[in-house]
């Protein structure tokens, strides 16, 4: 156990902030299986400006990396593309 009080604060913050992000990538996760899992252009269409959204919000919040937005963007048109 941590014997300095902003020791124990930084602990206290860092468990809050590593909640925090599990959440998000965990939402981003289910967006992205929701997304791949449908057949049809229209509803991926329909999809993708939310996923677009949200990955850009957790790039700016650093939450993921850019270019990992960028990329999981990027594969997510090539799916909708390669749909009929």
């Amino acid at each position: 156990m941590a014997n300095h009080k902003s020791t124990i604060k930084r602990m206290r913050q860092s468990e809050t902030r590593r909640l925090h992000n599990r959440y998000y990538a965990k939402t981003m996760r289910n967006a992205l299986r929701k997304l791949r899992a449908t057949k049809e252009k229209e509803a991926a269409l329909e999809l993708y400006p939310q996923l677009q959204k949200m990955l850009d919000k957790l790039a700016k919040q650093n939450i993921i990396h850019w270019k990992k937005a960028a990329n999981l963007k990027s594969g997510a048109m090539l799916h909708i593309s390669k749909l009929s």
